[in-house]
């Protein structure tokens, strides 16, 4: 009798043992995953492409908006509102200063971009929506001023097509993707420029296959105010 109560309370104490180590396991597993960054200097982390994931379920939306083939807009046009490539685009459209800027306003036609018959022209999707201060970086186009044009560096534009390292193979990111988090903005739906259009909008995990360009950040050294 003492033999089988003694295999009966090992069986017992086996079987607690198994679900406590299961339950530690499994709530250890229910953790996110954080690697700790030994440095004294602070670090600050851009997310990369939390835009994308935020909005992905508009992806199939903006993939299936009817296209207006002589409204869409084009990389022409595209870099041509924008003072030099990389620059925040103008607004090329009068704006009402008695207007809140934002989600009262801009984001009425580029929050998730479509054809707007009062300008008759394709309102492109920002990137950023939570900026509702949209005019801190995006000014008005202005034709008539007592300033002279900007002398800004010449910066080549990268080129459609050819940004692939090798033949067949995913292209590279040309750009910097701060503020540009969400890919669908320039890469999907008639809103997009049709020269970068992505034939997959569903895959939006972009930068499982498609990686930055890195040489086209470079060290311009230190500024030095030039003696006069």
């Amino acid at each position: 009798m003492k033999k089988r109560l003694g295999i009966i309370s090992l069986f017992v104490i086996l079987f607690i043992a198994f679900i406590t180590i299961w339950n530690y396991s499994y709530q250890v597993g229910l953790e996110e995953a954080y690697i700790p960054i030994e440095n004294s200097n602070p670090v600050y982390a851009i997310p990369s492409e939390s835009g994308v994931f935020k909005r992905s379920q508009y992806a199939l939306d903006y993939e299936n908006m009817p296209v207006d083939a002589n409204h869409q807009r084009s990389l022409t046009t595209y870099y041509k509102n924008r003072a030099y490539y990389g620059a925040p685009p103008s607004i090329p459209h009068p704006v009402d200063e008695h207007q809140n800027m934002g989600g009262q306003s801009c984001l009425k036609c580029h929050e998730n971009g479509g054809f707007t018959e009062k300008f008759q022209a394709y309102a492109p999707v920002t990137p950023h929506p939570e900026l509702v201060n949209c005019k801190q970086c995006h000014v008005e186009q202005n034709t008539q001023t007592l300033f002279k044009g900007g002398d800004y560096a010449s910066v080549m534009a990268p080129k459609a097509g050819i940004n692939n390292a090798l033949l067949g193979s995913p292209p590279v990111i040309p750009h910097q993707i701060q503020l540009r988090e969400n890919c669908l903005s320039c890469h999907v739906g008639p809103s997009a420029p049709k020269e970068i259009r992505v034939s997959h909008p569903e895959r939006v995990n972009c930068r499982q296959c498609h990686v930055l360009n890195n040489k086209k950040t470079t060290d311009i050294g230190s500024f030095i105010r030039a003696e006069k």
